[in-house]
């Protein structure tokens, strides 16, 4: 009753690295097989728990599909030259976290959405990592006033680092691009003023290792939704 309709948040970049706002409302979506359970498995097999997040439990699914028609789907493989153009970030509520969710997942806060990877220049050699791909907010989902769906709306949405498209160099092996969808851990309704990280590499903290958990403990946010792709230079 809850899933009768799902509604794609959707961030596009317009010229001069605006974005616009647009909301597509689709009865079907890929997400259906997927829980927070699973997610939060694939998230530890490939190691993102604990080398880029702290371990939890999502309270969200959210996926990101390219123009190219590509999709992320939590560690599929997906060819650099089909990920270059901004992804649809689409986000819905999962039923079996929706009874237990902290106050920082309350209707009408401001989400936000991360895009990091922890791989460069490469998995063995992260002497970059983690490399900033992704910053936006904004995003706010509440509950329909009838129950009978969840709501995902782009409002007011702030891209605070433009979307660079991965371009992992040649001979460095796969590398992981961590989705990670954060709320603001107060559970506050007021606009988020997020600091801008100084570089992409390192997220500005000029360490290795280092990069979206720090900026988000540094920010007050907390994740509630998570997923990743590999992809890798076609010279190997």
């Amino acid at each position: 009753m809850w899933f009768s309709l799902f509604i794609f948040a959707t961030l596009v970049i317009a010229s001069y690295g605006e974005l616009v706002d647009q909301v597509v409302i689709s009865p079907n979506s890929h997400l259906l097989g997927s829980d927070v359970y699973k997610v939060q498995h694939e998230l530890k097999k490939a190691e993102i728990f604990p080398t880029v997040i702290d371990k939890f439990l999502p309270s969200f699914l959210l996926t990101a599909e390219w123009p190219s028609g590509e999709s992320a789907d939590l560690g599929n493989t997906v060819k650099v030259d089909d990920v270059q153009d901004e992804p649809t970030i689409t986000v819905r509520r999962d039923p079996a976290a929706s009874s237990s969710l902290s106050s920082s997942e309350s209707a009408n806060v401001a989400y936000t959405i991360t895009i990091t990877d922890p791989d460069a220049p490469s998995r063995d050699n992260p002497k970059w990592s983690e490399f900033c791909h992704f910053i936006a907010t904004g995003v706010e989902i509440s509950s329909s006033s009838s129950g009978a769906s969840n709501v995902v709306k782009v409002s007011g949405l702030k891209d605070i680092m433009p979307y660079k498209a991965p371009g992992p160099p040649p001979k460095t092996g796969k590398h992981r691009y961590v989705f990670l969808l954060f709320a603001p851990a107060n559970g506050t309704t007021d606009p988020l003023h997020l600091t801008k990280p100084g570089d992409r590499k390192h997220w500005g903290t000029g360490e290795e290792r280092h990069g979206v958990r720090d900026w988000a403990k540094e920010n007050g946010l907390e994740p509630v939704a998570a997923n990743f792709i590999y992809a890798q230079n076609e010279k190997q």
